[in-house]
């Protein structure tokens, strides 16, 4: 089973990552701002260092991965991008490394060309996997 979740931009306070939907809290020590994607099981905020990225330059995708009440914390956390106005993907494969806590980060990621992006963020348990696509256009 695989769940399909479409982005939301949404700016977080300094007290973290309040999910109103969900009646949780989860990454305090995470910084602002953020983009924010939720499934039935999980919450991401995530975000870009440097943000925005720039064209041509690596950057980082810092994330924190809020499992809901009843789900399992992720076996795999990925993250990819593709330009689909254009059918192709980055030329690097990034990596994803835990970061402690329900932290991660994904490292080797760049956009070589300016225009609109989907970066997807997948996370599985081994069983069910939840996909979050997010579109961004990059300057």
């Amino acid at each position: 089973m695989t769940v399909f979740v479409r982005g939301a931009i949404v700016l977080v306070g300094a007290g973290g990552l309040a999910i109103a939907g969900g009646a949780m809290a989860c990454g305090s020590d995470t910084p602002t701002p953020k983009r924010t994607v939720e499934s039935p099981r999980y919450v991401v905020a995530w975000q870009t260092l440097p943000a925005p990225p720039v064209v041509g330059e690596h950057f980082v995708v810092d994330m924190v991965v809020c499992p809901k009440p009843g789900a399992k914390r992720p076996s795999s956390v990925r993250i990819d991008a593709q330009m689909p106005d254009h059918r192709h993907g980055m030329n690097y494969r990034p990596s994803v490394t835990a970061a402690g806590g329900d932290r991660y980060r994904a490292q080797g990621l760049m956009f070589h060309m300016p225009g609109r992006w989907v970066i997807e963020i997948e996370l599985s348990d081994g069983v069910v996997t939840d996909r979050f696509p997010t579109e961004m256009v990059v300057k």
